[in-house]
């Protein structure tokens, strides 16, 4: 007998960061005090400017109707100024196709780009929805592994040791979810050098771009590295810099033939984008960038407490993330160590234990490729955080 659900659907796993933060948030409307850092979501509402031009744009009766499957002209515009003006990237609106969220863009990239077989690079630890876009389109990820000796950051040499024939995409993510690493121009350029160098296709996560702190600086590989060519495709969204998560905005920016393609299958997935989330989203663009600043002065402050607060925890060790909004401190030294009459023997497992005892909702590395780490998010309020940790601190002082 055939199963009922396809092969192809029945081995796409749940999101674990979402899965994460709907069972903190069912224990917490169970009346239990817990603290979660498994979103990664700003606490900030939409600035008011956004919201105003939804509230005007859910009048307005052209925006009852459908409108071009690629998004608003004017807000494809937009997109190409606005990207023009944060990584100085030239592109004709034409080469934007505006999608339901960034995710959307991940997936439509992948499906565009690859045949059955065809490897993608991706470096570890990565993403959680990556794998699974990558595997829905019928590729093969291949593991690039960091870890925090080198702060996360990948190596050309890392690169073409994991290289094949069959290597056709390198995704490269900075800055990083989970890690909040983030490469520096030089070691960009070199990287962006040796995927052109072997006709590779880069598709570049640029989603945190504003969420950068201290010494550190975004550089976009599409800018870095003009011989890339038409080989680049660009992946962002409002959702992280503007506190807009649930307005489900986001795009693609790629030479005309694969913003065609990927046009040709969103218009029968899903058609158009709402269009007052388009409009929100075209406000946010057009904007200036003050009501980010604000939020990333607060990110910033949240994550040197969160890492020092860490640190002091015996047998955690978590290096200074320079952007997004997550710390991903290594466990393994607590693991097979006992606690409440436990021993857990992976990171999911004390993660589970943590959650138990501690009332405290972290991600383990397992969900990001590499188990014996935790991903915690800093998105959340100043008194909230050092609660959550100082949980941690207590319960895993404990482990003997």
């Amino acid at each position: 007998m055939s199963s009922r659900i396809s092969a192809r659907i029945s081995a796409i796993s749940e999101s674990a960061t979402l899965a994460v933060d709907a069972k903190a948030k069912a224990m917490k409307a169970a009346g239990r005090p817990v603290i979660g850092f498994g979103a990664g979501e700003p606490d900030f509402p939409t600035p008011g400017y956004i919201v105003e031009a939804a509230v005007e744009a859910a009048r307005e009766p052209r925006f009852h109707k459908y409108t071009p499957a690629g998004g608003l002209p004017e807000l494809r515009q937009a997109i190409a100024d606005k990207t023009l003006r944060d990584s100085g990237y030239r592109v004709d609106a034409s080469r934007v196709l505006v999608t339901n969220g960034g995710k959307q863009a991940v997936y439509q990239a992948f499906a565009t780009l690859l045949d059955p077989g065809d490897e993608v690079l991706v470096v570890a630890p990565y993403w959680t929805t990556y794998p699974e876009a990558i595997k829905l389109a019928g590729g093969v990820q291949v593991d690039v592994v960091t870890d925090e000796t080198t702060g996360y950051l990948v190596s050309v040499e890392q690169l073409e040791a994991a290289r094949t024939e069959r290597t056709k995409v390198l995704l490269f993510v900075s800055p990083s979810n989970p890690t909040g690493a983030v490469h520096p121009r030089e070691q960009v350029e070199a990287i962006g050098r040796w995927a052109a160098g072997h006709g590779l296709w880069v598709v570049t996560d640029e989603i945190y771009e504003h969420l950068v702190y201290g010494g550190a600086e975004f550089t976009s590989i599409a800018t870095a590295v003009p011989e890339l060519g038409d080989r680049v495709v660009i992946l962002n969204g409002v959702a992280k810099t503007y506190a807009m998560t649930g307005w489900r905005v986001g795009w693609l920016i790629g030479p005309s033939d694969v913003v065609k393609a990927a046009t040709n299958l969103q218009s029968h997935a899903t058609s158009n984008v709402s269009n007052v989330a388009q409009v929100a989203a075209l406000a946010a663009v057009k904007g200036d960038l003050s009501a980010v600043e604000r939020m990333r002065e607060a990110f910033d402050r949240r994550r040197k407490t969160m890492v020092r607060m860490l640190n002091e925890i015996p047998g955690v060790l978590c290096p200074e993330p320079q952007g997004a909004f997550y710390v991903y401190p290594s466990v393994k030294a607590l693991l097979g160590k006992e606690l409440r009459g436990r021993r857990p023997q992976t990171s999911a497992e004390l993660a589970e234990l943590i959650l138990e005892e501690a009332e405290v909702a972290v991600v383990p590395g397992e969900a990001f490729g590499t188990p014996g780490y935790f991903r915690l998010s800093y998105a959340l309020g100043d008194d909230d955080l050092v609660e959550g940790v100082s949980r941690l601190q207590k319960l895993l002082s404990e482990a003997v």
